[in-house]
């Protein structure tokens, strides 16, 4: 919970990407679709008419910065407050402190950073001081807020998504670095705007890990007459990872996930953990290849093996939980599973073949039979009538349609005899030949 002021304590000792801290809007890298001129926040912010707040994006991209920035703006105390290190007593704390002020009409600006993290009680203690004015909530998170903050808290906060920063203004602040005064601008440094350039695209949208990387590949450079020279093989060193080349135009992600997914859809396990080591030495975030993997578990394998999602999941919460470089086993673990496991894509044609009706049948009523009732003008208009209740059947079928009448001989989901979808393949003939001779009856 330290204030502001303190982190500016002896400049000289704090990190490149401390020094470096923007202290106005001015001086902020990115997010130019919110702080623009003209731009949503930026107003709020210039006009003193901020309210509560979640920065939703990937690491290194301002999110506590700009929450500074805000609080300098608006002269208001500003409390750094870390979900990860704090509890309801110390939230209460924090609230207690912020109340007296507001008697006072003082105005406190709480910064939460990793606002995920708090639980649901945790999070229920803001609220009635938010709702009173007695704190304006920032808050900080990578994970998507509408899924791990409290709807209510949610509700009380507008969301702003920040971006990561493209690889011409990572390099547009690298290139400050090196000759702002607060950087390395008291010293003579020669870096090319090239190495630069290779630095921003190594860093991929973080800014934080762009001026790091920078800050050791100067401290590391050669030392001559002139000054400091870096070269391509300092950065190497500095970054123990040759392969931060490889990505200049971006191209080059979307190509390395193609050939992950590509060798475990064709069950080469050798190749996929290649590909995979290929991504995670490059410095991919292995949260995106767990999505990615989760997402081929339903697409590319499905029912063939259901357990399959069930370790993709696993996967993403284990990277989540632990992160670089422990997390390089548990995704090794997914993808190998994913690529010899059998394979379905039944799944995925049944919902690409169900999507095209739904748009382009978009009026097609849904049968009376199968809505709900739950007012008397409903029933009177039939709603619910002839409705069988499956669980009232000794086989627990009926032979009720629940497709639209010009859709009812529709087959979406056509199952294979890949692995366990023979089983589901068996199980829904049954269904079908019980269903058809009932009907006939």
């Amino acid at each position: 919970m330290n204030e502001q002021t303190s982190l500016f304590e002896n400049d000289g000792a704090q990190p490149l990407a401390s020094r470096l801290r923007p202290r106005t809007l001015d001086e902020f890298f990115g997010q130019k679709h919110l702080l623009g001129e003209g731009k949503v926040l930026r107003r709020l912010i210039e006009s003193d008419n901020i309210g509560s707040m979640i920065f939703w994006g990937p690491p290194g991209v301002g999110k506590t910065t700009l929450a500074r920035i805000i609080a300098g703006r608006t002269k208001a105390e500003f409390i750094d407050f870390s979900a990860v290190t704090s509890g309801i007593k110390e939230i209460k704390q924090v609230m207690e402190q912020a109340e007296r002020g507001r008697r006072f009409g003082a105005k406190t600006i709480l910064f939460v950073d990793e606002i995920h993290r708090f639980n649901k009680a945790q999070q229920d203690a803001f609220l009635p001081f938010v709702e009173k004015g007695s704190i304006i909530l920032i808050g900080a998170t990578t994970e998507n807020p509408s899924f791990e903050v409290n709807g209510a808290l949610l509700s009380r906060c507008k969301v702003f998504v920040l971006q990561a920063l493209k690889a011409d203004e990572l390099t547009a602040l690298l290139r400050r670095a090196v000759t702002d005064e607060r950087g390395f601008g008291g010293q003579r440094v020669d870096i090319s705007d090239e190495l630069l350039r290779v630095i921003a695209e190594f860093a991929n949208g973080d800014a934080r890990s762009a001026l790091s990387t920078l800050e050791m590949a100067i401290l590391n450079g050669a030392q001559t007459e002139d000054g400091t020279v870096v070269t391509a093989e300092t950065i190497e060193q500095c970054t123990s990872k040759k392969s931060l080349l490889y990505d200049k135009s971006g191209e080059e992600h979307y190509n390395l996930i193609s050939a992950l997914h590509k060798s475990m859809r064709n069950s080469d396990p050798d190749a996929a953990v290649y590909w995979l080591a290929r991504m995670l030495e490059a410095g991919e975030d292995p949260l995106y290849i767990a999505r990615r993997v989760t997402r081929f578990a339903s697409e590319d394998v499905g029912l063939a093996d259901p357990r399959a999602l069930e370790i993709a999941v696993a996967a993403y919460q284990a990277c989540h939980f632990i992160g670089m470089p422990e997390c390089t086993v548990h995704l090794t673990q997914a993808v190998v599973y994913m690529s010899v496991v059998p394979k379905s894509n039944a799944l995925y044609m049944a919902y690409e073949s169900a999507k095209k009706d739904a748009l382009t049948m978009l009026a097609e009523p849904v049968p009376l039979v199968i809505r709900n009732a739950p007012t008397k003008l409903m029933k009177e208009l039939e709603y619910g009538k002839g409705y069988k209740y499956a669980h009232d059947s000794a086989d627990k079928l009926t032979t009720m349609r629940c497709l639209p009448d010009s859709l009812a001989d529709r087959e979406y989901y056509r199952p294979t005899d890949e692995g366990a979808e023979a089983r589901f393949k068996t199980r829904l003939a049954e269904i079908k030949e019980w269903k058809k001779k009932h009907s006939d009856e």
